[in-house]
Formats: structure tokens, sequence, C-alpha cells
């Protein structure tokens, strides 16, 4: 089962709500997705903290509904 854009989006904004959030579909079928988040909330953390933070706003749905994320993650 693939997860739409805004599902994800709404997720992220739920625990990053001043992100600036970008989702590319990489595969064209809303199962293999790259997410471009830009949060102040990123500052002063390494990447694997920032991912880490990704991971737990998704929960259950990354390996589930949410089949393969790629991120990028930085500070305005």
């Amino acid at each position: 089962m693939a997860m739409a854009e805004r599902d994800i989006v709404a997720l992220l904004k739920a625990v990053l709500p001043d992100a600036d959030i970008e989702m590319i579909d990489l595969a064209g079928d809303n199962d293999h997705w790259k997410a471009v988040i830009v949060s102040e909330q990123f500052r002063g953390l390494s990447r694997v903290a920032q991912h880490q933070l990704v991971y737990r706003a998704l929960g259950d749905k990354m390996g589930g509904e949410l089949h393969a994320l790629a991120l990028e993650t930085r500070t305005p």
C-alpha cells in the first residue's frame, strides 16, 4: 500500500510545524519518496539525530505504508 504525499507531510508537520518540506516521488508510485526538509528544529543536531526525528514523526508508517524514504535535512 502506498502513502500519499499529503499524508506524509501532515505527519512531519505535526512534529516539525516550522518545516519547509519538498516531497519528490522517485518512482511515480507514491511508495518511494525523497523528502527535503528544512527546519530550525534541526539546528545543533547531528545528521543522524535529524533523521531520527523525522523517522519518529513517521512512526509505524515507515516500512509499512511508506516503503522507502530518502532524506535530505538541513537548517534554514
